[in-house]
Protein backbone atom coordinates (compact mmCIF):
# COMPACT_ATOMS: atom_id res chain seq x y z
CA UNK A 1 0.00 0.00 0.00
CA UNK A 2 1.32 3.55 -0.90
CA UNK A 3 -0.63 6.15 0.80
CA UNK A 4 0.39 9.69 -0.93
CA UNK A 5 -0.80 13.27 -0.42
CA UNK A 6 -2.33 15.26 -3.68
CA UNK A 7 0.39 18.13 -3.11
CA UNK A 8 3.10 15.47 -4.18
CA UNK A 9 1.37 14.90 -7.23
CA UNK A 10 1.48 18.88 -8.01
CA UNK A 11 5.20 19.84 -6.54
CA UNK A 12 7.43 20.76 -9.65
CA UNK A 13 10.29 18.69 -8.53
CA UNK A 14 11.12 18.63 -12.69
CA UNK A 15 10.42 20.26 -15.61
CA UNK A 16 6.61 19.58 -16.87
CA UNK A 17 7.77 16.69 -19.42
CA UNK A 18 9.24 14.50 -16.51
CA UNK A 19 6.51 15.55 -14.11
CA UNK A 20 4.30 14.30 -16.65
CA UNK A 21 5.68 11.22 -17.35
CA UNK A 22 5.98 10.58 -13.80
CA UNK A 23 1.92 10.83 -13.15
CA UNK A 24 1.36 8.86 -16.40
CA UNK A 25 3.52 6.05 -14.98
CA UNK A 26 1.40 6.45 -11.45
CA UNK A 27 -1.79 5.86 -13.75
CA UNK A 28 -0.14 3.05 -15.55
CA UNK A 29 0.98 0.77 -12.54
CA UNK A 30 -2.33 1.21 -10.72
CA UNK A 31 -4.32 -1.65 -12.35
CA UNK A 32 -1.35 -4.10 -11.33
CA UNK A 33 -2.76 -6.50 -8.60
CA UNK A 34 0.61 -6.21 -6.31
CA UNK A 35 -0.12 -2.45 -6.25
CA UNK A 36 -2.44 -0.07 -3.81
CA UNK A 37 -2.01 3.65 -4.63
CA UNK A 38 -4.19 5.83 -2.24
CA UNK A 39 -4.24 9.42 -2.49
CA UNK A 40 -5.13 11.80 0.37
CA UNK A 41 -6.68 14.64 -1.16
CA UNK A 42 -6.97 18.36 -0.47
CA UNK A 43 -10.50 18.12 0.84
CA UNK A 44 -9.68 15.21 3.00
CA UNK A 45 -11.14 15.76 6.82
CA UNK A 46 -7.64 15.40 8.64
CA UNK A 47 -7.26 13.73 11.25
CA UNK A 48 -3.69 12.82 11.59
CA UNK A 49 -0.63 15.31 10.29
CA UNK A 50 2.37 13.21 10.02
CA UNK A 51 5.51 15.63 10.65
CA UNK A 52 7.55 13.04 8.02
CA UNK A 53 7.89 10.75 5.47
CA UNK A 54 7.72 7.08 6.91
CA UNK A 55 7.52 3.85 5.58
CA UNK A 56 6.18 0.61 7.59
CA UNK A 57 8.42 -2.14 5.78
CA UNK A 58 6.49 -5.08 7.76
CA UNK A 59 5.33 -5.27 11.55
CA UNK A 60 9.32 -5.09 12.72
CA UNK A 61 10.57 -1.78 11.26
CA UNK A 62 9.78 1.76 10.19
CA UNK A 63 11.82 4.09 8.53
CA UNK A 64 11.67 7.83 9.07
CA UNK A 65 12.58 10.42 7.14
CA UNK A 66 13.89 13.65 8.78
CA UNK A 67 15.91 16.00 6.77
CA UNK A 68 19.38 14.55 8.07
CA UNK A 69 18.61 11.40 8.42
CA UNK A 70 16.59 7.89 8.15
CA UNK A 71 15.76 6.05 11.39
CA UNK A 72 15.20 2.95 11.62
CA UNK A 73 12.27 2.35 14.38
CA UNK A 74 12.20 -1.37 15.73
CA UNK A 75 10.78 -0.32 18.62
CA UNK A 76 7.28 -1.89 19.49
CA UNK A 77 5.68 0.66 21.34
CA UNK A 78 6.98 2.90 18.54
CA UNK A 79 5.70 0.73 15.68
CA UNK A 80 2.17 0.61 16.80
CA UNK A 81 2.32 4.46 17.09
CA UNK A 82 3.50 4.76 13.67
CA UNK A 83 0.86 1.82 12.16
CA UNK A 84 -1.52 3.67 13.83
CA UNK A 85 -1.26 6.99 12.32
CA UNK A 86 -0.67 5.32 8.86
CA UNK A 87 -4.43 3.27 9.30
CA UNK A 88 -5.26 6.99 9.80
CA UNK A 89 -4.17 8.20 6.74
CA UNK A 90 -5.48 5.80 4.88
CA UNK A 91 -8.77 6.07 5.70
CA UNK A 92 -8.43 9.89 4.38
CA UNK A 93 -6.85 8.49 1.24
CA UNK A 94 -9.17 7.79 -2.22
CA UNK A 95 -8.25 4.85 -4.43
CA UNK A 96 -9.20 4.04 -7.61
CA UNK A 97 -11.55 6.01 -10.08
CA UNK A 98 -11.38 9.22 -7.35
CA UNK A 99 -6.76 8.62 -7.25
CA UNK A 100 -7.21 8.17 -11.13
CA UNK A 101 -8.90 11.55 -11.18
CA UNK A 102 -6.48 13.24 -8.85
CA UNK A 103 -3.26 12.72 -10.63
CA UNK A 104 -5.36 13.30 -14.30
CA UNK A 105 -5.99 16.40 -12.63
CA UNK A 106 -2.48 17.46 -11.85
CA UNK A 107 -0.87 16.11 -15.44
CA UNK A 108 -3.87 18.43 -16.84
CA UNK A 109 -2.58 21.09 -14.71
CA UNK A 110 0.82 20.73 -16.77
CA UNK A 111 -0.32 21.49 -19.94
Amino acid sequence: VVLMEESVLRYRTADPEAMRGQLRHLLAVMPLASVSLGIIPFTAQRNVWPLEAFYLHDDTTAVVETLTAEIKVKQPRELADYAKAFAGLAEMAVHGGAARDLIQAAIDALE
